[in-house]
């Protein structure tokens, strides 16, 4: 007798867009409205450069979001600031108001507004 076995590998892109994918479809099955797509840590700025790398991909969330009929709403970078001042209890957006990565945030925050039932577009 033959055994064969399959082995998908998966990239953490893979499994956070196929988390994103279930969640949204699970959401409009119960009649939540999704608002759209949030690609966190989108890319990696070099901090000597300022070089952009897309370490797990550029287009993943465009993808769904099309696939989904939904909208891309922001990019949240990868980005040591975020990650230290989230560690100190510090929103980006006090402790660094005017970096690019706060930035992220309230663009982010403006297309949300958009969506929400009777705010001004």
């Amino acid at each position: 007798m033959c055994n064969f076995l399959s082995l998908r590998t998966y990239l953490f892109q893979d499994i956070a867009l196929l988390d994103a994918e279930r969640a949204a479809n699970m959401f409009q099955k119960v009649n939540v409205p999704v608002l759209g797509i949030v690609q966190n840590m989108s890319f990696f700025q070099c901090p000597k450069c300022k070089h952009e790398t897309y370490i797990f991909g550029a287009e993943g969330a465009k993808e769904l979001a099309t696939k989904l009929k939904l909208d891309v709403l922001g990019d949240i970078p990868l980005h040591m600031n975020i990650r230290e001042m989230s560690d100190k209890g510090q929103p980006i957006v006090v402790s660094h108001p005017d970096s690019p990565e706060a930035n992220a945030y309230l663009r982010l925050s403006a297309e949300v507004m958009k969506k929400l039932p009777g705010s001004p577009r």
